[in-house]
């Protein structure tokens, strides 16, 4: 059998350590993808530390998969071997649960997750259901592809879908590894685009990648400054910070959305009250499907929206985590096979 190198953890807390794995064969409507890049994500906290329902080890982590087909599996429809392909947390769907039947297909509730239920991208290849592939597009290196499979499609999908319009003020909470993107992507579907950071250090980049203004949150009251320029249609949240979500409630115009895509799993604390007046809401956003990531990578391309990455050997993806998880990348991290 041939072999493949994959950096797995072999228990909850333990450390992320490169072994040789034989490659795995496809089986009826599975895809073996050669892995080019994958992306390191603050997600894969579940698959190092565990807390995750149905994680098992060991398991190795990464559900920013950016590659190309190597094989197919039987009843593999509309797929060719050689093709360009990426994978993010969607995992595939099982198309006969509640969830499946009425095409809500990130709700599967059978739905696999790379990385977290099965083995993922931190590997030469990775076994994935066909149906949780996405076309890559030509003009996408695979390294600029693969943090767009989860921080790209979150914002994204999450905007597009938050009932804004072109020409809305819409405000990005946070500009991190998600809201670096979520500016450039508001910007680019035509809003009236907002920046909230903390500090004035964030404020050049962020106009750089299309915010029309910038609102430093240690130094101004954010919910005061978005209701000064007529108050926020949407406010897609991408920190992971309860206080600073409930701090920009206020700023939310009528019918304004806070959307939450930011996994804290602190409590938010606020009058329930102050939602009625303007009938202001409160939703949450999973990523999205495969046919959700392809719409990524080609607005991606059509807009010309990309990641600001830093890149490593698969073999230092230790390092590549712990940079991750301390802060010290600007924004993503993304892991290389050299294939």
């Amino acid at each position: 059998m041939a072999s493949m190198r994959a950096v797995q953890v072999s228990e909850a807390g333990g450390p992320l350590e490169m072994v040789e794995r034989e490659v795995p064969v496809p089986g009826r409507g599975e895809a073996l993808v050669r892995v080019q890049a994958c992306g390191v994500c603050h997600s894969d906290s579940f698959a190092k530390e565990g807390g995750y329902p149905g994680v098992s080890y060991p398991l190795v982590p990464g559900h920013e998969i950016a590659g190309v087909i190597d094989a197919l599996g039987a009843e593999v429809h509309g797929w060719e071997v050689g093709q360009r392909v990426g994978v993010g947390w969607f995992g595939g769907n099982c198309g006969h649960c509640h969830a499946c039947r009425r095409g809500d297909l990130i709700s599967c509730q059978n739905m696999g997750i790379p990385g977290i239920t099965f083995d993922g991208g931190y590997a030469d290849y990775v076994l994935v259901k066909a149906s949780a592939m996405a076309l890559m597009p030509d003009e996408l290196a695979a390294e600029e592809a693969a943090p767009l499979l989860c921080a790209g499609i979150t914002t994204y999908n999450a905007l597009r879908q938050s009932g804004a319009r072109a020409g809305d003020l819409v405000a990005i909470l946070g500009v991190g590894g998600l809201g670096h993107l979520g500016v450039q992507f508001a910007a680019k579907l035509g809003f009236d685009t907002v920046a909230i950071a903390r500090g004035g250090e964030k404020e050049e980049l962020s106009r750089r990648l299309g915010a029309r203004h910038y609102i430093d949150s240690t130094a101004q009251d954010p919910a005061a400054e978005l209701t000064r320029l007529g108050g926020a249609r949407v406010i897609l949240a991408t920190v992971t910070n309860a206080a600073a979500m409930t701090a920009v409630l206020g700023g939310l115009g009528l019918r304004g959305r806070l959307v939450v895509v930011g996994a804290s799993m602190e409590p938010m604390q606020f009058p329930p009250a102050m939602l009625i007046g303007g009938n202001k809401s409160i939703v949450g956003h999973a990523s999205g499907s495969s046919g959700d990531s392809e719409d990524t990578l080609a607005f991606s391309v059509l807009a010309d929206v990309r990641p600001m990455i830093e890149t490593l050997p698969l073999e230092r993806a230790a390092e590549a985590y712990e940079r991750m998880m301390s802060g010290e990348a600007r924004f993503r991290m993304v892991l290389s096979t050299g294939a």
